[in-house]
């Protein structure tokens, strides 16, 4: 079959395009040096995320972390439908593994291992009172912290580190409606 002058343009730009993919890649993204998962267990409270669709409506969202009998983290991550008071309540529950002796990459599955994602901790507070996790794709960027809000200026550092040190886009991140009592 002969080609057209179109087909050889779009193959010529793709091997182009190929031969300068990596020095297109992205900076490998740093998590903390190490998670100590006895202190990250409980329930943490989203204060804000990047939009992620299996989240489309959530408020009051809170993940629960404990350790399942084989030393793997059981998730229970919850929201309520549009309204934090009286939406419908959301319930999911996974299983995160260690990648390695850091604890600060984890692989994460959900419905049986159906679907899987990476959590990684960039930012830690030494008294694990807030996080800030995110994926190596910086897709998902999670601000996360043990009480349902968080201190402006700790939440401002977190924006900050997730901008200038981890290379992340936030232009989209979205504060988390929370219950406050």
């Amino acid at each position: 079959m002969k080609q057209t002058w179109i087909q050889k343009l779009a193959l010529s730009a793709v091997l182009t395009f190929g031969a300068s993919l990596p020095a297109l890649t992205a900076a490998e993204l740093q998590t903390v040096p190490s998670v100590n998962v006895s202190q990250y267990l409980g329930k943490w409270y989203e204060i804000a995320r990047l939009p992620q669709v299996f989240q489309l409506g959530c408020t009051a969202v809170t993940a629960e972390y404990s350790l399942n009998d084989d030393g793997s983290v059981k998730v229970f991550n919850s929201c309520r439908f549009l309204d934090p008071e009286k939406g419908f309540p959301i319930t999911i529950t996974g299983k995160a593994t260690p990648v390695d002796e850091s604890n600060s990459k984890l692989d994460v599955t959900f419905f049986n291992g159906l679907t899987k994602g990476k959590y990684w901790v960039l930012e830690l507070d030494p008294e694990y009172q807030w996080a800030l996790v995110g994926e190596p794709d910086r897709e998902a960027l999670f601000v996360l912290s043990r009480a349902p809000t968080l201190d402006d200026a700790i939440y401002q550092d977190l924006l900050k580190a997730a901008v200038e040190k981890h290379g992340y886009d936030i232009s989209k991140l979205e504060k988390t409606k929370q219950l406050v009592n």
